[in-house]
C-alpha cells in the first residue's frame, strides 16, 4: 500500500510542478491576492470628495470648512457659489459630501441660538455614507464645543471653571487603534485557503476523468481509497504551505499582531483544509468537465465567504440565513484564525470552533468518498 501510494504522491507532485506557469500559479497568485485585498478590503475611508457652498462668508464659516479641509477624511475639491451646483455634482458621481452653510451662520453663533449646517451625502454607497456622516458629525460637534467654550471664556472666564464637563477615554480591547485592516487580513487567509484548496482538489480530480486517464489508473493494482488519498494528499500539503506562507506575508507586511500560539493556528488550518478537500472531492463526483467544476466552485465559494462573517456581521443576518451558517467551516475558520492573531486565546476558547470543524471535515470527506466510490463504479 505504501509503496503504491508513494507512486501516487510523486506522479502528482510531478503534474503540478511540471509546468512553470502552474508553480507560479500555486504561490504567486495567492501573495499577490493577500497585498491587494489587505489594501483593498477595509471599513475606513480617507479623501472624501467634497463640495462647499458657504453663503455666510464669515471668519466662522471659514473656521468650520478648514477643520473640514484639514481633515484626512475630506477632500474639500470645490467652492460653490449656487446651491444647484451641489445637486449637479453629486449627481455626476464628481462630489460625495456636499456642505451648505447658510447666510447668518455667523451671527446666530454669536447670539448663542442654534446655526444649522446642511449636509448632503450621496448615499448609493451606504457604508461609505454612514462613515462619512459620522466624521462630519464629529467635526461639527468638536467645532460647536470649542467655539462655546472660546464664547464662555471671553464673556465670564470664571464661569468656565465651574461647568461640569465629561471626558469619554476610549480604550478597545485588542485593537486599539480600531484598524479594521487587523480585522480583515485574518478573514482573507482564511479566504484564499478556501478557493485555493477547493478549486485545486475539484480540478485535479475532473481532469484526470475528462483526458481519460482516470480510468488507466484504476486499471492498475491501485486501490480507490489509495487513490483518493494520493490525489488529496499532496493539495493538503500544499494548502498549509500557502496557509504558512499567505499568513506570514500578512502578519509581517500589515503588522497585524500574532498574540496566540502557533499550534492552535496550525491544528485549526489543518481541521478547516480537510473540509475544503472534501468539498472539492465532492464537487468532483458531480462534475464531468473542468467547466462544470469552475461553476460548481463558484456556486460554493462565494456564499461560503459571504456567510462566514468575513465582512458582513452574522448577527444581522435572518434568522435562517444565520442557522445555515453553522454549516461552513469558514465561519469556524476566521473565529479561530482572529481569536489567536488578535486576542491570543488558546485552545480553552476555541475548542468548540475545532469540534465543529473535525465535525464538518470527517463528514464532508465521508460523503465524497462514498460518492467518489460510486461515481468510479
Amino acid at each position: 500500500m505504501l509503496a503504491r501510494l508513494k507512486q501516487m504522491l510523486i506522479k502528482e507532485f510531478i503534474q503540478v510542478f511540471r509546468d512553470k506557469r502552474t508553480r507560479f500559479l500555486l504561490f504567486g497568485p495567492p501573495i499577490i491576492q493577500m497585498l491587494m485585498f489587505g489594501y483593498a478590503a477595509t471599513f475606513e475611508i480617507y479623501h472624501v470628495s467634497t463640495a462647499v457652498l458657504d453663503l455666510d462668508h464669515s471668519q466662522e464659516s471659514r473656521e468650520l470648512i478648514s477643520r473640514f479641509s484639514s481633515s484626512r477624511y475630506f477632500d474639500v475639491q470645490r467652492q460653490l457659489t449656487d446651491h444647484r451646483q451641489i445637486d449637479d455634482l453629486i449627481n455626476q458621481g464628481t462630489a460625495t459630501v456636499g456642505l451648505e452653510i447658510h447666510a447668518g451662520f455667523a451671527e446666530n453663533l454669536r447670539k448663542g441660538q442654534t446655526a444649522p449646517l446642511q449636509v448632503i451625502v450621496d448615499a448609493t454607497n451606504s457604508n461609505t455614507a454612514l462613515i462619512a456622516s459620522a466624521y462630519i458629525t464629529q467635526i461639527a460637534l468638536g467645532f460647536a464645543q470649542d467655539y462655546q467654550r472660546d464664547r464662555i471664556y471671553r464673556i465670564a472666564p470664571q464661569v468656565l471653571e465651574e461647568i461640569p464637563s465629561l471626558q469619554l477615554e476610549q480604550r478597545p480591547w485588542y485593537n486599539p487603534d480600531l484598524r479594521s485592516r487587523w480585522f480583515f487580513v485574518p478573514g482573507i487567509i482564511g479566504s484564499l485557503t478556501l478557493v485555493l484548496v477547493v478549486t485545486l482538489t475539484a480540478f485535479a480530480v475532473v481532469r484526470e476523468r475528462e483526458i481519460g486517464t482516470l480510468e488507466q489508473i484504476m486499471v492498475t493494482p491501485i486501490r480507490p481509497f489509495e487513490f483518493i488519498l494520493g490525489k488529496t494528499l499532496p493539495f493538503f500539503l500544499i494548502g498549509l504551505f500557502d496557509v504558512s506562507l499567505i499568513a506570514t506575508v500578512g502578519t509581517f507586511w500589515f503588522e497585524v499582531p500574532f498574540r496566540g500560539h502557533i499550534l492552535v493556528l496550525f491544528a485549526g488550518a489543518i481541521l478547516f483544509l480537510l473540509c475544503m478537500l472534501g468539498v472539492g472531492l465532492l464537487i468532483s463526483t458531480v462534475s464531468s468537465t473542468q467547466q462544470q467544476a469552475m461553476v460548481t466552485s463558484f456556486f460554493f465559494i462565494m456564499p461560503a465567504i459571504t456567510f462566514s462573517g468575513f465582512g458582513f456581521p452574522i448577527s444581522t443576518m435572518p434568522p435562517w440565513l444565520q442557522y445555515l451558517t453553522y454549516l461552513n467551516p469558514l465561519r469556524y475558520f476566521l473565529v479561530l484564525l482572529r481569536g489567536t492573531y488578535l486576542k491570543g486565546v488558546g485552545m480553552e476558547i476555541l475548542w468548540p470552533q475545532m469540534l465543529a470543524m473535525a465535525v464538518l471535515g470527517f463528514s464532508l470527506l465521508t460523503i465524497a468518498v462514498l460518492r467518489f466510490h460510486k461515481a468510479l463504479d
